[in-house]
């Protein structure tokens, strides 16, 4: 499995980053090539690391790169002819690689692959099973399968789909010089979305395989609810929006975002208590009154 590379993104989280070495270790052993980005943690656990897959390829970042930035350097260590990234918040089972590169194999029009996200605390409960396709006027849609009692409803299942899922997503790494590495622009949240619409502008699907899965520890890293995440999905869905849709498109989204969207998250986080947050809903609309949808200055001091 050496054809497969593995990229994963740590941010103090070493306990969880362990974990899914140890799952990788327990079914690959160093028969798979696993490259680990630590974006500026606080302490560098690079020892403990390497105590459990002793030829991890560990990269230690200066600055946080972000979701996207760190993926894409980790991408740019590969040697694989397979690209696996894989949250650090996350465990996989047996066989789960050799199922993603089958699938891959199959179909050459597959651009990205998803597996089965299963969540970590109750792993009878399905996390996602593919998108329905966005509404680029809301930009709204729904993960299939959320929340439903896993009762093998989707395995077996190899479909094209909405989007991908950022906590697990495969590709061919010749594909990348045709769609592209993922935007740093958005640091969290939405860099996978605009990733499949970059592989989609290339001619390739987006595709969902319920033929295997993986265990996700959800949003342990800057947890439910919380400055950094309420900013950049604010932020980002707009950002989204326009860098994907027609000025008219954008037009229509604007109106829909500042006059309803936007309010009623205001209105929701007053409502469970958490007025600290709205100024970060506010931050995040703003910024795209102010900056150029491809300006790099984040509006957001990164520790």
């Amino acid at each position: 499995m050496k054809s497969v590379s593995i990229i994963t993104v740590n941010f103090n989280q070493p306990k969880a980053t362990c974990e899914l070495l140890l799952s990788i270790k327990k079914h690959y052993g160093n028969n798979v090539e696993v490259i680990l980005v630590d974006n500026a943690s606080d302490e560098n656990f690079e020892s403990e690391f390497k105590n459990i897959i002793s030829d991890l390829v560990f990269i230690r970042s200066k600055v946080n790169l972000g979701f996207a930035g760190g993926n894409n350097f980790g991408i740019s260590f590969a040697k694989g002819d397979y690209l696996l990234l894989l949250n650090n918040d996350t465990e996989i089972p047996k066989g789960f690689i050799e199922t993603l590169v089958e699938e891959l194999k199959s179909d050459d029009k597959i651009g990205l692959l998803s597996p089965l996200i299963l969540y970590d605390d109750d792993r009878s409960i399905i996390q996602y099973a593919g998108y329905t396709p966005l509404n680029y006027i809301t930009a709204r849609n729904s993960q299939i399968g959320q929340s439903e009692k896993n009762k093998g409803q989707y395995n077996g299942v190899t479909k094209e789909t909405g989007f991908c899922h950022g906590a697990a997503v495969i590709c061919r790494k010749e594909y990348l010089n045709e769609a592209g590495l993922m935007d740093e622009n958005y640091f969290l949240y939405y860099e996978e979305l605009d990733w499949c619409e970059k592989f989609k502008k290339v001619g390739k699907t987006i595709n969902f395989t319920g033929k295997t899965h993986i265990f996700h520890k959800e949003s342990i890293t800057v947890g439910k609810e919380s400055a950094v995440k309420t900013y950049f999905i604010t932020r980002n869905r707009m950002l989204f929006i326009r860098k994907n849709t027609s000025t008219f498109n954008t037009f229509l989204f604007t109106i829909y975002y500042v006059l309803i969207a936007c309010p009623k998250a205001i209105i929701s986080l007053r409502n469970k208590g958490r007025k600290d947050l709205v100024k970060w809903v506010i931050k995040g609309l703003m910024w795209n009154f102010t900056h150029q949808k491809n300006s790099k200055d984040l509006g957001f001091k990164i520790n």
